[in-house]
């Protein structure tokens, strides 16, 4: 298992200090031989991608995405406009690639990022696909983003319940990517800036493995976010490992002056 690392950053605000700790981790899995996620953590951006594909398909859209984004990190101004300008880099990316196909090839990408450039701030959640934001808050976890999937508008349609959805023959078919045939656009929702809270971001090999009650769990269980990304993907392995598993916990502590 590798090493997890717990990062830490300090964030002056107008009335104090937000403190942000967090931990990330990628993992093959017991069953697949190539890692097709890939993951960035890095102020004020976290995300994770979870890519498809043929060939190494999937690994170049995965990690063509976080490419780009890493580089509009650097360049210091992370916005909805900017991240949507580094997909449609990162798609011309994917298609330019010799050894992409072009049959199904793509990957998610959900996460959140710290907006601090208005009178208030706020995080900004983002998703395209079914790798998933969960917010812990007041000891109630909820998975923030909806996935863009068949069983998901089978369940939003109320043809199938989210017990039966479990193990729907269609349960990894998404409706949404970022690759050659797919709109780049992410959805976006904000979210409150508040003491206490602690964010999931996660490929579905977490959650084919783990129950939302089970991430909470883990949450509880380990108060930093290291041990509780060690602990997820140790418990997501010895429950089959069946695909590529990636995690990112992070913490808000918001400190008044």
């Amino acid at each position: 298992m590798p090493e997890v690392t717990t990062h830490t950053r300090s964030v002056p605000l107008d009335d104090g200090t937000l403190d942000l700790a967090w931990a990330a981790t990628t993992d093959t899995g017991r069953r697949r031989e190539v890692n097709q996620d890939a993951v960035l953590a890095d102020y004020p951006l976290f995300v994770v991608a979870d890519g498809m594909g043929g060939h190494l398909g999937g690994e170049i859209a995965s990690a063509s995405t976080v490419d780009r984004l890493r580089a509009m990190v650097a360049g210091g101004s992370v916005s909805t406009k900017n991240i949507e300008k580094a997909l449609s880099r990162a798609v011309k990316d994917i298609i330019s690639h010799p050894e992409t196909t072009d049959e199904g090839t793509g990957t998610t990408l959900t996460g959140v990022y710290l907006e601090t450039h208005t009178d208030e701030p706020h995080w900004v959640t983002l998703n395209i696909g079914d790798s998933r934001v969960y917010l812990l808050r007041d000891g109630e976890i909820v998975q923030v983003t909806t996935d863009h999937s068949v069983v998901q508008e089978l369940i939003a349609a109320g043809r199938l319940s989210p017990e039966e959805a479990e193990n729907h023959p269609y349960g990894n078919v998404i409706t949404r990517a970022v690759g050659p045939s797919d709109s780049v656009k992410p959805d976006y929702l904000r979210l409150d800036v508040l003491d206490g809270d602690r964010f999931v971001i996660c490929s579905d090999g977490l959650t084919k493995e783990l129950t939302d009650f089970g991430i909470r769990h883990f949450l509880e269980a380990n108060s930093d976010p290291a041990a509780a990304v060690e602990a997820m993907l140790a418990a997501a392995l010895e429950n089959g490992g069946r695909d590529n598993i990636t995690i990112v916990v992070l913490d808000v502590a918001r400190r008044t002056a």
